[in-house]
């Protein structure tokens, strides 16, 4: 059976990224992460950079533009460039939002789907074309949302329902976790603890911006903030130790600077797992 996971504390790799980590190692940065649409068709000086990291790093794929919970219709043909640009590249596994970027054309945000019986149907079903198409799981991320219009059900029993009718993955993103626990007045810990271990495959972490007391805002423009560090010192306690990307995709600081805050993911895991001594 294929591998479709990855190991460690990972980074996402931006084009302007390219050039000051050609010289860093797996060891380093155990894996990374990319948007397919950033880099399906790219050929040239661009695409043999690109190509010099695929060949030496585990990557995984994080998509944009997938809208799995948009009315318009499924972009079958987009889904297929994603799994030939997967097995060109050997990117182990595709993950996506839990939300919708179009209607009747593109967006250019991700929309929170409403929490209804009704949406984690048609949700599910849509994944499991998608996971046909790709022939392996797809895995889907919990959003941050500044609204919840439509709700029926808490965002943790809408989360659970699609993954589980869906038979698919989850990639649990922490930040998002504690900004939405903020956002709309939940427990970030309960909200953790509902989640079938057995569905995640890796966790992001990543910075947000403090808009007022009750009003984060997900920018990955920052470095992780105190509260979010202490919840995936929980997640780990909870879960066990899950590989862990950071997420940077704005005001990116220098590569000692990122390499510094993935070495804290590899802190926190070593510790959870038993392997520092303080």
């Amino acid at each position: 059976m294929p591998n479709y996971s990855v190991n460690g504390a990972g980074l996402g790799l931006r084009r302007a990224l390219l050039g000051p980590l050609s010289s860093v190692t797996p060891e380093q940065i155990n894996f990374m992460e990319v948007a397919p649409e950033n880099w399906i068709g790219v050929g040239g000086r661009l695409g043999k950079q690109f190509r010099s990291f695929t060949e030496r790093f585990d990557f995984l794929c994080h998509g944009l533009s997938l809208s799995i919970g948009s009315s318009d219709p499924l972009d079958i043909n987009f889904v297929k460039q994603v799994g030939q640009f997967m097995k060109e590249h050997g990117v182990k596994a595709y993950s996506e939002h839990l939300s919708f970027c179009s209607h009747e054309g593109h967006m250019y945000d991700l929309m929170p789907i409403p929490f209804t019986e009704e949406a984690v149907h048609y949700v599910a079903q849509r994944i499991r074309t998608v996971q046909d198409i790709i022939e392996q799981p797809l895995i889907i991320e919990n959003v941050s949302a500044y609204a919840q219009s439509g709700k029926e059900m808490e965002e943790i029993d809408f989360l659970k329902a699609v993954i589980e009718e869906a038979d698919c993955r989850l990639l649990l993103d922490v930040n998002n976790v504690f900004v939405n626990s903020i956002n709309h007045g939940f427990d970030a810990k309960e909200y953790l603890m509902k989640i079938p271990t057995e569905r995640i495959s890796y966790l992001h972490i990543a910075g947000h911006y403090e808009e007022a007391e009750d009003l984060l805002v997900d920018t990955h423009g920052a470095t992780v903030k105190q509260d979010v560090w202490d919840l995936l010192d929980f997640t780990y306690q909870h879960h066990g130790v899950i590989p862990t990307l950071l997420e940077r995709d704005f005001n990116i600081p220098s590569v000692a600077e990122l390499i510094s805050e993935v070495d804290l993911i590899k802190y926190a895991q070593a510790k959870a797992g038993g392997l520092y001594e303080p």
